[in-house]
């Protein structure tokens, strides 16, 4: 990491969604803290997958260093999409601005990590049915708290059956890849439910990403969702080009959901990706925009 003299100032701003070692990102919690603080961000929220360990763990890390930190995780669900067209892989943002997760959605959140773990061992079969030799420990010890795709694929690449993290999916670990195992997500509109219960605000993280080329479908979608419970758009995202998040903006205006944002840093797993600032600067969320989070509580 650089000293603080060299990073550019982002007083004013927040990043709302990143990664550490708990999950999938590259940098400890602490070492999160520690390059949020010396961009003098105002806030940050760990966002990692399925679990709260990196936030736990960079807390009082944040709290000597006088940053704000969001409690915050990231849910993998399927979205059925209106008019019987099938579902997509819908990532959910919950946040807890406010008030600690209720215990009823920190049982139900251990339930969906003891199914992760499941899928890893049925992944690890199927792997092995195709002569690949790995083993659930290898992938595990990059896992921590929390073991997924790319911690598999890490460990592919550095045994020679992949040269790269892409190639890794596109042979082994993606959707079309013959040794793919898929995970039972639960439904979306569940989800949000749960994290409501749970006194959590739901936001849909990075839309683009669920590829839906008809605006009509892509609005029904999110007017669905929130007449679940749904209360954010993740409008800012290093994903969205400038033409994207006015659009997401626009659909957040239009329905009354707030709006987030956030790079979705991973450290070195996304190297072109840095903290409060996206792809290429592409990335700027304003610090009012944690207010409206809160107010949602």
């Amino acid at each position: 990491m650089k000293d603080s003299d060299s990073q550019p100032d982002l007083t004013g701003f927040v990043d709302l969604h990143c990664h550490t070692t708990a999950s999938d990102g590259s940098y400890s919690p602490a070492e999160l803290v520690d390059l949020a603080s010396s961009l003098r961000l105002d806030a940050l929220s760990i966002t990692d997958h399925d679990t709260f360990a990196g936030y736990y763990a960079a807390s009082p890390v944040a709290a000597a260093a006088g940053l704000r930190l969001v409690q915050g995780i990231e849910l993998s669900t399927r979205c059925e999409m209106p008019g019987g067209r099938g579902h997509r892989t819908l990532h959910l943002l919950a946040y807890f601005p406010s008030v600690a997760p209720a215990p009823v959605f920190v049982e139900w959140l251990d339930a969906l990590q003891s199914g992760r773990r499941e899928r890893n061992v049925r992944l690890i079969q199927s792997l092995q049915g195709r002569g690949i030799e790995i083993a659930l420990g290898e992938v595990e010890a990059l896992g921590r708290s929390v073991t997924g795709r790319p911690h598999f694929s890490r460990v592919l690449v550095a045994k020679g059956f992949a040269t790269d993290s892409e190639d890794a999916f596109r042979r082994y670990l993606g959707e079309s890849a013959p040794t793919f195992v898929e995970r039972e997500s639960p439904l979306a509109a569940e989800m949000v439910c749960v994290v409501r219960s749970g006194g959590g605000v739901p936001v849909v993280a990075h839309p683009i990403r669920l590829s839906i080329s008809d605006p009509k479908v892509e609005l029904q979608m999110f007017e669905e969702l929130k007449a679940a419970g749904l209360l954010g758009i993740e409008a800012i995202h290093s994903d969205h080009s400038a033409e994207r998040q006015a659009h997401y903006a626009a659909i957040a205006r239009s329905l009354g959901l707030i709006q987030t944002g956030g790079s979705d840093f991973h450290g070195a797993i996304k190297p072109n990706v840095a903290l409060g600032r996206g792809i290429d600067d592409n990335v700027r969320v304003p610090a009012a925009l944690l207010e409206g989070l809160g107010a949602t509580t």
